[in-house]
């Protein structure tokens, strides 16, 4: 295998030089030559169908004076892959690498290639179809570039077990601002470091991962166990607490609590306990009963299956063909607001039923809830093993999620607010110095660059020791090596960190 830099394509002298080059062809929604100088949208989206084209794109970007965002799936919670806060950031060009989606499988059969620009679910697809009893750990919702994912760590139900995704990333391809493609070899341990888990868009544009794939058992189950507050739902969150971060690694239970109202019109909290095994159902019911025995689990609450179909399952498609996990058109269509928090100490019934009253008060806040328990293999890597560091100690994550279908201003602003006093509301009950936060649920509420490429390193800990804790300082002096320009930029990407600043901070 060759390890060296691949050879840079010659550029054309300007970036619209490069438009007759490209295919799929680049999408112009604005003129190069008439961009105002601060944009919200990119000049020029180019769509790389090969990854020379990436190369290409950014030799010409920095000649032409653009900035560069890559997009995979657009699944970034704040746009940033596409778009700009305006008076903030320089011209910018997106480099679109939806197209770069091929997946190849190594013959030892543990191991496969996988460009940036496929998505979690076909990803899963491919890895079930030549392997069946083999899996790789990522996330719940299958229109999700793998690009971004693993780039920023990349939980969900496996991590348990087998860690993050990027916890299982074995060698990767990835642009750098010189137009170079470089692989683990080239690119050095700092680098290939950094991207798993630092937001690899800050780095370079990654358009390909070398995964370690896992072993699963052909049958799985999976239930789902609804609670309301008259059924003792706040008793059985207050042991989910307890249990879930120390169970089986096998077994995953997640908690899913949204605000409903019962045919008599008050308020309640449905609590969802959304969970698998891996393995079958007589043993699921047997680790149960001695976890977990509050919750009541029963033979008919169960469902077994493929470890392929648990995927869907946990994206709410249930039934439907494994094909579906090919549909790459995301399933919103509405706005969307996330948040999200670590949880180190249980919470008391007490501070839940705080947490509920809260809820219920805002009977038109269409919140959900979604906490993700950690423990087990999360507890053995160490926090600086890769750059994403939320490991032993915490118990559970926390996603705040909220949609909303209006399109007009003040109701967007009221949603806003209300998640945003939620938000303050949980400061007791979550971790703090930092107050963490995932950085795949990318909050810019949290801070964000600002004046083009002048934010400091100080400035910037504002959000990026919330997302990497003392891992931010590292990311910022791989950043100054790879990226002294702080060509790579966006609105949380992290800031190179100089010299004299350096010392100071």
């Amino acid at each position: 295998m060759h390890h060296g830099p691949h050879p840079i394509p010659r550029p054309p002298l300007l970036l619209r030089d490069l438009v007759p080059q490209i295919h799929p062809p680049l999408l112009r929604p604005k003129s190069a030559l008439s961009l105002p100088p601060r944009t919200s949208k990119p000049a020029i989206i180019v769509s790389a169908g090969d990854e020379s084209h990436v190369q290409a794109a950014v030799i010409c970007a920095r000649e032409a004076g653009f900035q560069t965002r890559v997009r995979s799936g657009g699944h970034d919670y704040e746009g940033l892959s596409y778009s700009a806060y305006s008076g903030d950031a320089y011209p910018f060009i997106t480099v679109d690498i939806s197209s770069l989606r091929s997946i190849s499988f190594d013959s030892g059969r543990d191991s496969a290639w996988v460009q940036a620009g496929a998505t979690i679910g076909e990803l899963y697809y491919a890895v079930a179809k030549e392997h069946p009893t083999q899996a790789f750990p990522a996330g719940l919702c299958p229109t999700v570039g793998v690009g971004g994912h693993f780039g920023a760590g990349g939980i969900g139900t496996l991590m348990r077990k087998f860690g993050t995704s990027a916890d299982n990333v074995l060698d990767a391809r990835i642009v750098d601002y010189n137009g170079r493609l470089l692989d683990r070899r080239a690119m050095g341990e700092d680098l290939f470091w950094a991207v798993r888990g630092g937001g690899s868009s800050g780095f370079g544009i990654l358009v390909a991962f070398k995964v370690g794939l896992v072993e699963v058992p052909p049958v799985v189950t999976v239930f789902n166990v609804n609670r309301l507050l008259k059924q003792n739902a706040t008793k059985l969150v207050a042991r989910w607490q307890e249990v879930a971060p120390a169970l089986d690694v096998n077994l995953f239970i997640r908690v899913i609590a949204q605000a409903r109202t019962e045919g008599d019109g008050n308020q309640t909290i449905q609590v969802t306990f959304n969970s698998y095994y891996l393995g079958r159902q007589v043993q699921l019911l047997a680790k149960a009963k001695r976890a977990f025995p509050e919750l009541g689990l029963t033979a008919a609450d169960c469902t077994e299956m493929t470890w392929l179909e648990s995927t869907l399952f946990f994206n709410g498609e249930q039934g439907k063909p494994p094909e579906a996990l090919l549909d790459r058109k995301p399933e919103f269509n509405s706005s969307f607001k996330a948040k999200s928090d670590f949880v180190k100490q249980p919470i008391s019934e007490t501070g839940l039923k705080q947490i509920w009253t809260f809820l219920m008060e805002a009977k038109d806040e269409p919140l959900v809830l979604i906490m993700d328990p950690m423990g087990g293999r999360m507890n053995e890597i160490a926090e600086d093993a890769i750059a994403f560091p939320h490991r032993k100690g915490n118990l559970y994550n926390i996603q705040y999620f909220m949609r909303w279908f209006e399109r007009d201003e003040a109701t967007t602003r009221r949603h806003l607010d209300w998640m945003r006093s939620l938000y303050a509301f949980m400061t007791p009950y979550v971790s703090t110095n930092p107050r963490t936060a995932y950085y795949n649920y990318k909050d810019i509420d949290l801070g964000r660059n600002t004046k083009g490429k002048k934010t400091t390193y100080s400035i910037a800990k504002a959000w990026g020791e919330p997302y990497f804790k003392d891992n931010f300082r590292r990311l910022a002096l791989v950043k100054a090596n790879v990226d002294p320009e702080n060509f790579f930029w966006n609105e949380q990407s992290v800031p190179p960190i100089h010299g004299k600043q350096h010392a100071l901070d």
